[in-house]
């Protein structure tokens, strides 16, 4: 049992509130990437937006990671958000040799742009991109207002994007939205993601979605249907999603990948979620269960 046809994730892999839920009971931290790799085929790498692994570092994700997972890795910060993508060549091409022995377990690397990179910087996007190495596929991800009022700056990114097979990021946060800010948990991720229209669009092959709940996963349900029948289409097009839930709580995570993945299922034949190994019965359970 496995997913196919497209990939589904976490932003997230080594997280111990999974333990006794998605991990098994008694795993370690060494074991959570290959225990969240057996359910789920890709995994939103937030970690290198702060720090550049080590060497030793990458070369544990690739033993641990089966051949068919993805990481989609985000740029580091102080390129995109310091630097703002100018004279940044350096650490471009360090960020992409460190990364690369994890060969084709690499997925589309995510650009995320700070809000104040508006339509005045495009020429700086546009030869950035034209230096990024065409071995590896991307996307975009952008915050600026204007890039979301279906004018000219919108048309002028999307014809960037589209002419280089280059994946717009789709960011919904409008179930967070729907949220009562009482929690100050929910109320600081309120504060933190951008309240910005949803745009179900795919430029590229790889359309690629991080959706960000609701506390209470039942109150995602609506949303989850409208992106599974999207997905849907996009997989009928011959295109391969990315889809990443976010959560407020990423220990439910999960469990919203699941909801999804169930959804999803009923558009179109995407392959079985396998078990979680923290859900599976071990031979000592079913031994005593003939008692």
């Amino acid at each position: 049992m496995s997913i196919s046809t497209y990939y589904l994730g976490c932003p997230i892999w080594s997280y111990k509130e999974w333990v006794g839920k998605l991990f098994r009971s008694d795993a370690k931290p060494g074991e959570f990437l290959s225990q969240y790799a057996s359910v789920f085929n890709t995994v939103e790498g937030n970690t290198t937006f702060y720090a550049v692994p080590s060497s030793e570092t990458v070369t544990r994700w690739r033993e641990e990671a089966p051949d068919n997972f993805r990481f989609s890795f985000k740029l580091p910060r102080t390129i995109t958000h310091e630097r703002k993508l100018n004279s940044a060549d350096a650490e471009t091409a360090a960020f992409f040799e460190r990364l690369a022995p994890l060969g084709n377990r690499l997925g589309p690397f995510l650009i995320q742009l700070p809000p104040s990179f508006g339509p005045e910087q495009l020429p700086l996007l546009s030869a950035y991109l034209d230096q990024l190495p065409a071995s590896h596929r991307f996307a975009v991800e952008v915050r600026h207002q204007a890039f979301f009022a279906q004018g000219a700056a919108e048309n002028a990114l999307d014809e960037m994007l589209t002419v280089r097979a280059i994946d717009r990021v789709v960011f919904d946060t409008r179930a967070l939205r729907t949220a009562a800010p009482g929690d100050p948990i929910v109320r600081e991720a309120q504060r933190r993601k951008p309240d910005l229209p949803t745009r179900f669009i795919a430029l590229g092959q790889h359309p690629l979605f991080r959706f960000v709940a609701h506390p209470d996963v039942p109150a995602n349900l609506p949303y989850l249907a409208e992106l599974a029948q999207v997905t849907a289409a996009w997989i009928h097009a011959g295109r391969t999603p990315f889809i990443y839930m976010h959560s407020p709580y990423d220990v439910f995570a999960p469990d919203l990948c699941r909801e999804f993945h169930r959804l999803l299922g009923q558009h179109v034949d995407v392959g079985e979620l396998p078990p979680w190994p923290g859900e599976e019965k071990g031979p000592e359970f079913e031994q005593l269960s003939l008692f």
